[in-house]
């Protein structure tokens, strides 16, 4: 069993799902997959805008609305032969009155809690996912397309969950153990908490999704497809000459994400490590270039210093003195100063 996934950048269009429909057909040719796939980019943050303008009473989303539909119709469109789209084009609108009946709810509330919020930007990965399998399907390619809410459960806490693990392993590998597919094509970032309600993993949570199934399923290797070829030694935006990094450890590349290195979500190194499954972050742009593999031990090149990242626009408070040695409430009245 493999864990592809594609992110926002690769299935941003037609032309870029072709692409990932043809590196999909490749890999199911070699073992059982499982493909992650997050929204089309751009989706969700049009998502999250229409449900914004619902809950301030401005009724420019319903336009929103259509742009959205119609970027997904043309997608089905060029993606799909004609004598096949009629169902796809079906399901989408379908999807999309669901979103606006969402937002219209919104909208004669004036409110949109995180629970709400969580239920809209959802629809993304719930329609990109669907899109992608329809398109494996007229190629031949059979499939099966399985809703993450069913075997993702987390807390409550909408916008950024925690993930039950004991739960969501026993519910993947049951599914799994039962099912003799040998392709899977799930929505990432979406999961459901204990009254069926819908959740996410925090944005750039589709990694997250790829890494629990391939730690749930002992997976061989998971895949973060992107649009460039691996970890880099430092942001490219502002150092001209840096460089892929062929190999790192697990706790490198966490260190890496958690302190701005935008390449990998930073939970998703978690999964993956208590089983020490490989990671590969690859180009959907350029297929056979090396990519990064994360592992346990890193191969060494020489150089004692991995990667450099950075988080900007924050401040650093040093404070110290022997008159903090032993006065309780001190760090308190430090942080409600």
């Amino acid at each position: 069993m493999q864990v592809l996934k594609f992110g926002g950048s690769s299935v941003s269009n037609a032309g870029n799902i072709s692409k990932v429909v043809s590196i999909i057909q490749l890999a199911v040719q070699k073992q059982k997959t499982i493909v992650v796939l997050s929204a089309l980019g751009g989706a969700t943050d049009l998502l999250l805008e229409c449900g914004h303008l619902a809950a301030g009473g401005d009724e420019s989303y319903k336009e929103k609305l259509r742009l959205l539909e119609q970027r997904h119709l043309e997608a089905v469109k060029q993606l799909i032969p004609v004598e096949t789209q009629s169902g796809v084009l079906s399901l989408v609108k379908t999807r999309c009155n669901e979103i606006e009946d969402i937002c219209n709810g919104v909208f004669l509330l004036g409110e949109l809690s995180p629970r709400t919020k969580d239920r809209v930007v959802s629809y993304g990965e719930l329609i990109s996912s669907q899109i992608v399998a329809a398109r494996l399907s007229a190629d031949g390619l059979e499939n099966t397309w399985v809703d993450a809410r069913e075997l993702i459960s987390t807390n409550s806490h909408f916008t950024y969950a925690a993930v039950n693990f004991t739960a969501t392993d026993q519910k993947i590998q049951h599914y799994f153990a039962a099912s003799a597919g040998h392709l899977f094509i799930i929505p990432g970032f979406i999961a459901s908490d204990a009254t069926g309600a819908t959740t996410t993993l925090g944005r750039g949570g589709s990694d997250y999704t790829a890494a629990i199934l391939a730690g749930a399923l002992n997976a061989s290797s998971a895949e973060i497809w992107t649009d460039v070829s691996g970890m880099m030694t430092a942001d490219p935006r502002l150092v001209s000459n840096a460089k892929i990094i062929p190999h790192i450890s697990y706790q490198e590349a966490m260190e890496l994400s958690h302190f701005g290195a935008k390449v990998i979500y930073p939970p998703t190194i978690q999964p993956v490590m208590n089983r020490n499954i490989p990671v590969w972050v690859k180009n959907t742009f350029a297929p056979d270039d090396h990519g990064t593999l994360i592992q346990t031990e890193a191969v060494r090149n020489g150089s004692s210093i991995r990667g450099i990242s950075s988080i900007n626009k924050i401040a650093l408070l040093s404070l110290e003195g022997s008159g903090m040695v032993g006065v309780p409430g001190f760090s308190k009245r430090l942080f409600e100063a």
